[in-house]
């Protein structure tokens, strides 16, 4: 998940850049103002009992807005993470903040705090103040307002900057500006996050083109098994004599003999990347289980598995056209071992592809159309199930 604090003074355009980044990221609103409105017209318990301190003239404890805030967070998480407003106000509310994520399982992605002089904060409110014609802006009550962010603000600082998540934002220029600033921010926090990806497809589907797409796009390592045997084979490798029998005849080559070059593949480009894109593995649910148990050993799992979707007569066309160039794979030498190999996948692979169904990571991807087309739509929904992950 994505979970981002807004922090500005008054009159730094934090409404501005809450809402762009809510509809770039998908990011739910957390305001506690709005999440203690939300309880007391709903009338629950909590809400009962905040409204009785607010119109004795009390302030609403630490205790209570845990609670709301709370409830707040296990209401929306539909989204792909939080934007925060006006919460935390206090030390120990950032604790709070951290004990709430804790309990979901993730955690505070960076704070932005939006670096405006207070001349300039000034100068905004007059105007918005004379345009709305709101008298309650005036500069006495502004100056006392940025007085009072910035006492309250310095300490929440130095908890968050002590933490190695605080980024200041140059909040000058217009909204698109300042926008772009917090997105470089944005998209370096997501770029870090390991990533790994499966794309299944049948042969013809243009798995070898969207994996060096996305490769090169979020910094990812190719792991394809097509690959990796014709490298043995060519190279005359201890394993090419075992191999060679079944690239001939278009069958799937035995688990031990992949999976010695599977590993000795992430051996070579560990650290290389943030991830990989496995490319023609897993293709049994026996392969599901090692792939799974390889990438424990490592400390990471599976984002997400891309499924593209191609008709088979569309398929066997692409197949035939590729037997005529350099790239030809074995089975495509006649229209028997074309149809010989994608019967294999369809009986081989579909229940992996069932297998990662039942756990929600799978994408479905039209793959008709230009490779450009095809990336476009995959590239989204891969970065919302890479962003979205704990």
């Amino acid at each position: 998940m994505l979970n981002l604090i807004l922090f500005g003074p008054p009159g730094a355009g934090k409404g501005t850049q809450a809402e762009m980044l809510m509809s770039r990221y998908n990011l739910n609103y957390i305001s506690t103002g709005e999440a203690l409105r939300n309880e007391i017209k709903a009338g629950s318990a909590l809400g009962l009992k905040a409204k009785a301190i607010i119109e004795a003239g009390g302030l609403v404890d630490d205790e209570i807005i845990v609670q709301i805030i709370g409830n707040a967070l296990h209401a929306e998480q539909r989204s792909d993470g939080f934007l925060f407003d006006g919460f935390p106000r206090t030390y120990v509310q950032a604790y709070i903040l951290d004990g709430l994520f804790t309990r979901l399982q993730t955690a505070l992605s960076r704070i932005f705090i939006l670096d405006v002089p207070d001349e300039e904060c000034t100068k905004r409110l007059l105007q918005r103040a004379k345009e709305q014609n709101r008298s309650d802006d005036n500069k006495v009550v502004i100056k006392r307002r940025l007085q009072e962010y910035h006492q309250k603000t310095l300490p929440l600082l130095e908890f968050y900057e002590s933490a190695g998540i605080l980024t200041r934002i140059d909040g000058m220029g217009n909204s698109e500006q300042v926008f772009e600033r917090i997105n470089k921010h944005v998209t370096e926090e997501l770029n870090r996050r390991p990533a790994n990806i499966i794309l299944f497809g049948y042969p013809g589907a243009g798995r070898a083109t969207q994996a060096a797409r996305l490769a090169a796009d979020f910094n990812l390592r190719i792991i394809s098994t097509g690959e990796l045997l014709q490298e043995e084979v060519m190279g005359k490798g201890s394993l090419a004599g075992k191999i060679t029998p079944y690239l001939e005849k278009g069958l799937l080559v035995p688990d031990e003999l992949v999976i010695r070059l599977i590993e000795k593949k992430l051996k070579e480009t560990d650290g290389a990347g943030r991830g990989y894109v496995f490319k023609g593995y897993p293709r049994t649910l026996v392969q599901a289980y090692i792939l799974d148990g390889i990438l424990k050993k490592q400390g990471t799992a599976i984002s997400c598995v891309i499924s593209l979707k191609v008709p088979v007569l569309e398929l066997i066309r692409r197949l035939d056209a590729r037997s005529h160039t350099p790239e030809k794979m074995p089975y495509d030498i006649s229209a028997a071992t074309i149809v010989a190999r994608l019967e294999e996948h369809q009986q081989r692979t579909e229940p992996v592809l069932d297998y990662y169904q039942q756990q929600n990571q799978v994408i479905e991807i039209d793959g008709t159309g230009t490779d450009e087309t095809v990336y476009e739509r995959l590239r989204e929904p891969v970065l919302r199930a890479v962003k979205n992950l704990k």
